[in-house]
């Protein structure tokens, strides 16, 4: 498989885990509109920007933003890095600020030689012990929502998916968790976080390691994660994972009001059709 082909097929199975849990998504010209409204945390909730041009940005600003603030979200804005100055200055003029760490696409293959980390226990979670997973990713407002999408996802799939989650222990006590997520041949392990008080100890990469020896959704698979953690590279990359894919993301700030700024004088149309003689 092409390159090109295997980055399209991560990110499509991305897009695919937030529909599967009761998201959607919506194509317009140069981007992809992925949201959640029960859910809103950021993977769940982004415009993936794929080609606005500079005559075409006003438009496209208004239709997306006005999607999300209809809803009450706040989205993240996702562009190729080095994104475009136009798409930049847009952003900005409505409030958007750039994180300072890239999210970085990675791909990798199966690690049949990757070591366990013996303190660690890396196992699928107990029915009773969803809740306290979804608590990694969601605040209480949101976790009934997360929980039964889980349950609905996990038990009862789609032909053409497979879903687990995974938490990894430390003397017993729950430490980090990740959802893995297969669609088709792309499998994409999501979300993986920590617990503040043990981060820095191995408890992703263990899980992580996990995923890639044991092939809990199927042999055949490509494998991909998401990351904007820069202290991660090299451990992902001892487990085989290799940048594909840079994207900066643009958050608003939590004291943004979701709003449009006011349209200012009238003027005339900033774009017009080519006209024949």
């Amino acid at each position: 498989m092409a390159l090109e082909t295997e980055i399209e097929a991560a990110l499509d199975a991305e897009r695919q885990l937030v529909l599967t849990l009761g998201g959607f998504s919506l194509e317009i010209a140069g981007a992809v509109l992925v949201l959640h409204e029960k859910i809103p945390v950021p993977r769940f909730n982004y415009v993936h920007v794929v080609d606005v041009g500079r005559e075409r940005q006003a438009a496209f600003f208004e239709r997306a933003l006005d999607h999300y603030f209809q809803r009450a979200l706040r989205p993240t804005f996702r562009a190729e890095s080095p994104v475009p100055e136009h798409i930049d200055r847009g952003l900005r003029s409505f409030g958007f600020r750039a994180r300072h760490s890239l999210l970085v696409l990675r791909l990798g293959q199966r690690a049949p030689a990757a070591a366990p980390d013996p303190r660690f226990a890396v196992r699928e979670p107990a029915p009773a012990e969803i809740g306290s997973v979804a608590a990694f990713w969601t605040g209480e407002k949101e976790r009934p929502e997360l929980v039964a999408a889980l349950d609905v996802a996990q038990h009862h799939p789609n032909s053409r998916e497979r879903l687990l989650p995974l938490l990894a222990t430390l003397g017993g006590e729950p430490v980090s968790a990740a959802l893995v997520y297969r669609y088709r041949s792309s499998v994409g392990i999501h979300l993986v976080t920590t617990r503040p008080f043990a981060r820095g100890r191995g408890g992703a990469t263990a899980l992580v390691g996990h995923v890639l020896r044991t092939d809990p959704l199927g042999p055949g698979v490509r494998y991909s994660i998401l990351s904007d953690s820069p202290d991660a590279g090299d451990r992902l990359a001892e487990l085989g994972f290799e940048p594909a894919r840079s994207f900066v993301e643009y958050e608003l700030p939590l004291d943004a009001q979701l709003a449009f700024p006011p349209p200012g004088p009238p003027g005339p149309p900033r774009w017009r059709p080519p006209r024949t003689g």
